[in-house]
């Protein structure tokens, strides 16, 4: 089973409660809380898509967009030695640090897809 449903472009969490005897999850990478549960796999996953499309619905509902998962940029503190190391590194290739950053982590989540690790992304 893998760590984390899929459906419509939204990713959902996949977690266990044992003392009360279900599953249950919630929607990631996006502000708005929206949670589901289930007693199975196959109930959690229903829950999981039920609850993407009432999030898209109660937006529609209401006009307004619905969040996108990862608006596609991020701050990230690396520290003074590894910023200036990238920065140096980038004008050396004369590429900018946004596009060696994304470079170095497609690279990244490359070896992991050919360990079996994630999912293809899109660059």
């Amino acid at each position: 089973m893998s760590d984390m449903l899929n459906y419509r472009g939204y990713y959902g969490s996949i977690e266990a409660s044992p003392a009360d005897n279900c599953l249950f999850g919630k929607l990631q990478f996006i502000r708005a809380l929206v949670s589901y549960e289930g007693q199975t796999v196959a109930e959690l996953e229903q829950a999981f898509h039920e609850a993407v499309d009432d999030y898209l619905a109660d937006c529609e509902e209401a006009g307004r967009s619905p969040e996108l998962p990862c608006k596609g940029s991020f701050n990230v503190r690396v520290g003074h030695d590894l910023h200036l190391a990238a920065s140096v590194e980038a004008a050396r290739r004369s590429m900018t640090l946004n596009d060696l950053t994304r470079r170095a982590l497609a690279a990244y989540i490359d070896q992991g897809r050919s360990l079996g690790c994630s999912e293809q992304v899109e660059r």
